[in-house]
């Protein structure tokens, strides 16, 4: 546990430096997101809707929503609960800031081909480190043959992300 918010530190000091790049990033690494053949293939996505420090899905959630069935997370207690996207005036402010949809609740987790997993680093072994509030470690287990991709930014992408057993690899890891 230690490691790991040490490497939450070492990042937070790194995003204050990565300011200025991070719109011109965020339009690369999800150019190369919409061109990966497995979402280009999927059906329904499970997508986020960023905080200011992540990847901007903003503009994404909206392009992609016309072409996919999109979800996103709701924070609902401790998990989360997956509702359908139907368009920007569907969000209102949620858990920590966050824009959530107040759509329809979405439950068949089978019926997710693709989850866009965001995260405070990576390595290129797909572990990933969140939060530290589990949400995303309790969820993934419900939905284990949805193509997993989480996307950070270069300086998020470290040598080792400290993984305990419960953590679920991602299949790839997108970054510019």
């Amino acid at each position: 546990m230690e490691k790991k918010e040490e490497l939450r530190r070492q990042i937070a000091l790194l995003k204050t430096r990565h300011s200025s790049s991070a719109m011109r990033q965020s339009a690369e690494i999800l150019a190369a997101l919409e061109a990966h053949p497995t979402f280009r293939a999927a059906k329904t996505v499970l997508l986020y809707h960023s905080l200011k420090d992540e990847v901007d899905t903003h503009e994404f959630i909206r392009k992609w929503n016309r072409k996919k069935r999109i979800l996103l997370p709701v924070v609902a207690g401790d998990g989360l609960e997956l509702r359908l996207y139907t368009g920007p005036e569907d969000l209102k402010p949620g858990a920590y800031g966050i824009k959530e949809p107040t759509g329809k609740l979405f439950t068949d987790y089978a019926d997710i081909d693709f989850i866009v997993v965001p995260g405070v680093a990576f390595d290129r072994n797909g572990n990933r480190l969140g939060r530290g509030k589990g949400y995303y470690d309790r969820l993934l287990p419900h939905i284990p043959s949805a193509y997993k991709a989480g996307i950070c930014f270069p300086f998020q992408l470290v040598e080792e992300v400290p993984a305990e057993p419960f953590d679920i690899r991602m299949d790839e890891i997108i970054t510019q």
